[in-house]
C-alpha cells in the first residue's frame, strides 16, 4: 500500500509536526495530519510493526482533534478522530449525508437509518465443513478431483490459512466507501454493526477499489482480540473487581453488538479479511470474474490496506494435498505462539474456476474445508464438588478443578453431568484427572490418572437431600431419580432456588429476551422482596428502581421499556418461558401454532399432544401435567391481567416463528454414550439450533449422532443408507459454529 519512500516520508513528517508548533493551521495541514495518522494506523494495526512510541502517536491525534476543532468544516468522514462516534444515530446520520446507499437487491433488509438490528447479508456466509487428520483431507482433494473432473496427477493449488477464532463481520464497500458492517448471524441476516466496524483502526473507511472499475464490494472476515491485550484487559477488569471476559474470542464478539462503538475501540478489535464474497463492477457485471484465483484477491486487498494474513507465513499456497497436510501440522505446533487465537487452518481451492466447479451445498462450499486442530488437554486436581440445583429441580454434580490453562482459557469448574457419570469415570476428591476442551468449547473430564493415587482419595458422595435446601436451613427433601433418567431431581422446592432459576430462564434470552434483567439484578430484586413469582416482574414499581444504587431514572426507563416490549412476545416465548420440563424453544413453536390462547391447553390431554406428530410422551405428559394445575393456571390469568400476551399471533400461526438455525428443517436422534454431553443436553442444543428430536431410525431420519457402544440404531442407520452419521465431535462442531 505504502512505497518505502512514501514510508520514510511520513515517518520524517510524523517527527516535523511533532516539534512544529502550528498555531493556525491551514486546510493543507489538517489534510496532511490525518494522512499521516492513517498512515500509522497502517503500520500499528495491519503491519504490526508500529513506527512511533505510543506517546508520539498521541501527541499527533491530540494534535488533530484541536486543529479539526478550530475548523470543524475540514473534518472528513474518514478522519481518524471520526472512527468512534458518540453513538449509531450519529455515524447513521453522517453515512447518510454522503450520499451512500443499498441497491434494491437488500431493500427487504434493514439500513442503518431505519434503525433495526438485523440485515441480510448480499451473499450468505456459509459454515466449513471439519476435518481432523491427514486422511480427511485427502478424502477433501479426493471429492475435489471428482467434482471437477481431474485425473490424480493434476496439480491442484490449494491457499492455507489460519481459523481465526473471534467474530466472524461481514463489510460491505459501495463507491469506496465502507457502507455497512454486520455480524455472521445465521449465515443469511447479522446484526448491524457499522459503527463499531469504523471504530476498528485495521478496517479502511475508505479502498480504492473504484481503480478497477469495482462498485461494491461485501468482504468477510474475523474480528480478534490479542493475546496479550485480552490479558492486560481482563487485568484491568480485575483490578476494577469486574467480572473477568472467559476468552479472547468471547470479548471480541461481544465488542461487536455492543452499542457503544467506543468499546469496541478500548477492547482493542482488530479484523482479519480472508474473504472477498460478493463484487460487482460498475456495469452491474460480477466483478469476481476479474480474477483467477483467491490468492489475486487477497493480494489485492492487501494492497488497498486490509489487514490480511501474510503470505509465506500466515498463508500459503500449495501445490498439492501433501504440502497442505504438512503445513497445517506446522501451524498445530506453533498455535500456541502466535499473537492471535485460532482452532485450526482452512484449506481452500486456490482457482475460483473451479470453486464454482465445485459449488457449494445449502451448508457449506465444497472448496473449501476447515482442518481443526487437536482438543487441547490438560491435567490438573479435583479438590471439590458442588452439587448444583437447576429450574426444574435437576442436581448436577460440578468439579472444583486447580485452575488449570486450556486452549485459551483458564478452566476451574467443569460438570460432572450426573451419578453415572462420576461412577463410569472412578472420579474421586484429591485425583488427578485429564481434562479436555473438545473441539475448544467445552472442557470435560476424559478421566482420573488413577495411577497418581496415594491413598488420600476420598469418593464422591452424592447427595440423598436436597443440597440447596441443605444448605439454607429449609425443609429437608429427599432426592428422587425417575426410571429411565440419569438426573437427580427435588420434586418439592422448599428453599427458593428453583423459582430463583426459573425467574432467571423466564427473562433470558432464549425465553422472554427482558434486556436488563440480568441473573445479578434478579438477585438483588428478589433479596429485596420484589419478586416472589413470574408476574412480580410485570409490576415492578421503576420508581423505586430509579432510586436504587447503579440505576437511575435513565436505567429503570429502559428496563420498563424491556420489560413492555416482552408483554407483545409471541405466545411460543411466553411457552417456552415456563420451565415445564423437556418443553425447549422448538416445541413451543410447534404447540403455538395448534391453538388460539395458552388457556386452551388447559382442556388437553397427553392423547392430545401426541397426537402432533412432534411431540413425544414425556413432553406431551410433562406439559398436561402442568396445564392440569389450577396454581399454573392462576399464574397465567395473572399475567395477562397485567398485559403479558396469552393469544396465538399471527407469527404463531404463520409458522414463522420457526427456529432458524444450522439444524431447521433436521430431524435428529442420538444413540450410544455421549462422553461430553448428557443425552438431555445434546437434545437442548439440538432443538436449539432448529431440529426435531426423533424417536427411531426410519426413513424420516436425517441425522444420527453416534456415541461410544451404539448398537442397534446405528446398524439400521447405516443399512438405510440415507442417514447422516455422525460422531459428538462434529455435533457439536456444527452447533457451535
Amino acid at each position: 500500500m505504502y512505497t518505502p519512500q512514501a514510508q520514510r516520508a511520513f515517518y520524517e513528517e510524523s517527527k516535523q509536526i511533532l516539534e512544529a508548533n502550528i498555531a493556525a493551521p491551514t486546510q493543507a495541514d489538517v489534510i496532511a495530519l490525518q494522512k499521516n495518522l492513517r498512515f500509522h494506523e497502517w503500520c500499528y494495526y495491519v503491519l504490526n510493526d508500529p513506527r512511533l512510541s505510543d506517546y508520539e502517536y498521541d501527541q499527533l491525534y491530540k494534535k488533530l482533534e484541536a486543529w479539526e476543532n478550530l475548523h470543524p468544516e475540514w473534518i472528513t468522514s474518514d478522519s481518524p478522530t471520526q472512527r468512534v462516534a458518540s453513538d449509531l444515530k450519529a455515524l447513521s446520520s453522517q453515512t447518510l449525508a454522503e450520499g451512500i446507499s443499498l441497491k434494491a437487491e437488500t431493500q427487504s433488509s434493514e439500513i442503518i437509518a431505519q434503525g433495526l438490528k438485523t440485515i441480510a447479508h448480499l451473499t450468505p456466509m456459509l459454515s466449513l465443513e471439519n476435518t481432523y487428520n491427514a486422511e480427511d483431507l485427502f478424502d477433501f482433494d479426493k471429492s475435489v478431483r471428482k467434482l471437477c473432473s481431474l485425473n490424480d496427477d493434476v496439480i491442484i493449488e490449494y491457499v492455507v490459512e489460519p481459523k481465526f477464532d473471534g467474530g466472524t463481520i461481514a463489510l460491505v464497500y459501495e463507491n469506496d466507501n465502507l457502507v455497512r458492517g454486520a455480524t455472521r448471524g445465521n449465515g443469511a441476516i447479522g446484526e448491524e454493526m457499522t459503527a463499531n466496524a469504523k471504530a476498528m483502526s485495521s478496517i479502511p473507511k475508505k479502498a480504492k477499489f473504484s481503480t478497477l472499475s469495482i462498485k461494491k464490494v461485501e468482504l468477510r472476515g474475523e474480528a480478534l482480540i490479542k493475546k496479550d491485550f485480552f490479558d492486560t484487559l481482563n487485568a484491568q477488569k480485575q483490578a476494577a473487581g469486574e467480572t473477568l471476559f472467559a476468552n479472547p474470542r468471547n470479548a471480541a464478539t461481544g465488542a461487536l453488538r455492543t452499542k457503544d462503538a467506543q468499546e469496541t475501540a478500548a477492547r482493542g478489535l482488530e479484523a482479519f479479511i480472508y474473504q472477498m464474497g460478493y463484487a460487482e463492477n460498475n456495469d452491474g457485471s460480477n466483478a469476481l470474474n476479474n480474477f483467477k484465483n483467491h490468492h489475486e484477491v487477497i493480494d489485492l486487498l492487501r494492497s488497498l490496506g486490509f489487514k490480511v494474513p501474510t503470505d509465506g507465513v500466515e498463508t500459503k499456497v500449495c501445490i498439492s494435498i501433501v504440502e497442505v497436510a504438512k503445513f497445517c501440522d506446522e501451524w498445530q505446533e506453533k498455535r500456541d505462539t502466535y499473537g492471535y487465537e485460532i482452532d485450526g487452518m482452512v484449506v481452500k481451492v486456490n482457482s475460483l474456476a473451479l470453486q464454482n466447479l465445485c459449488g457449494t451445498t445449502s451448508h457449506h462450499p465444497r472448496w473449501a474445508v476447515a482442518y481443526k486442530f487437536k482438543a487441547k488437554q490438560a491435567t490438573t486436581k479435583l479438590i471439590g464438588v458442588e452439587f448444583q440445583v437447576g429450574k426444574i429441580g435437576t442436581v448436577t454434580p460440578v468439579a472444583k478443578l486447580n485452575p488449570v490453562a486450556l486452549a485459551g482459557v483458564t478452566v476451574s469448574n467443569v460438570s460432572l453431568h450426573n451419578q453415572d457419570f462420576i461412577t463410569e469415570k472412578d472420579l474421586r476428591i484429591g485425583d488427578y484427572v485429564l481434562v479436555e476442551r473438545a473441539g475448544d468449547v467445552i472442557p470435560y473430564i476424559v478421566k482420573s490418572l488413577a495411577e497418581q493415587r496415594d491413598g488420600t482419595e476420598t469418593p464422591i458422595q452424592y447427595p440423598k437431600f436436597c443440597p440447596s435446601a441443605e444448605k439454607l436451613g429449609t425443609e429437608r427433601v429427599e432426592l428422587i431419580r425417575t426410571e429411565g433418567e440419569a438426573a437427580w431431581r427435588c420434586p418439592i422446592c422448599t428453599c427458593g432456588m428453583q423459582d430463583y432459576k426459573k425467574y432467571i430462564f423466564h427473562a433470558s434470552k432464549d425465553a422472554m429476551d427482558i434486556e436488563g434483567l440480568s441473573k445479578a439484578t434478579l438477585e438483588r430484586f428478589i433479596s429485596m422482596g420484589w419478586l416472589n413469582s413470574f408476574a412480580d416482574i410485570y409490576r415492578l414499581d421503576y420508581a423505586k428502581i430509579a432510586q436504587l444504587e447503579g440505576f437511575g431514572k435513565r436505567s429503570a426507563e429502559n428496563l420498563a421499556a424491556a420489560i413492555e416490549k416482552a408483554k407483545k412476545n409471541p405466545l411460543h416465548r411466553l411457552l417456552g418461558s415456563l420451565s415445564i420440563h423437556h418443553l425447549g424453544r422448538r416445541a413451543s413453536v410447534i404447540l403455538a401454532a395448534h391453538v388460539n390462547s395458552i388457556f386452551d391447553f388447559a382442556t388437553w390431554d397427553a392423547e392430545k399432544y401426541l397426537s402432533i406428530k412432534e411431540i413425544g410422551p414425556v413432553l406431551a405428559q410433562n406439559a398436561a401435567n402442568y396445564f392440569s394445575d389450577e396454581k399454573n393456571m392462576a399464574l397465567l390469568r395473572e399475567l395477562e391481567s397485567l398485559g403479558v400476551n396469552t393469544l396465538a399471533l399471527e407469527e404463531d400461526k404463520s409458522g414463522t416463528s420457526n427456529i432458524e438455525g444450522v439444524l431447521s428443517g433436521k430431524s435428529i436422534l442420538f444413540t450410544g454414550s455421549l462422553s461430553t454431553l448428557t443425552r438431555e443436553n445434546a437434545e437442548k442444543k439440538a432443538s436449539a439450533a432448529g431440529a426435531t428430536i426423533a424417536s427411531a431410525v426410519s426413513k424420516n431420519l436425517n441425522i444420527l449422532v453416534a456415541g461410544e457402544k451404539a448398537g442397534s440404531k446405528l446398524s439400521k442407520a447405516q443399512a438405510l443408507g440415507t442417514v447422516q452419521i455422525m460422531t459428538e465431535d462434529e455435533f457439536l462442531d456444527l452447533v457451535n459454529s
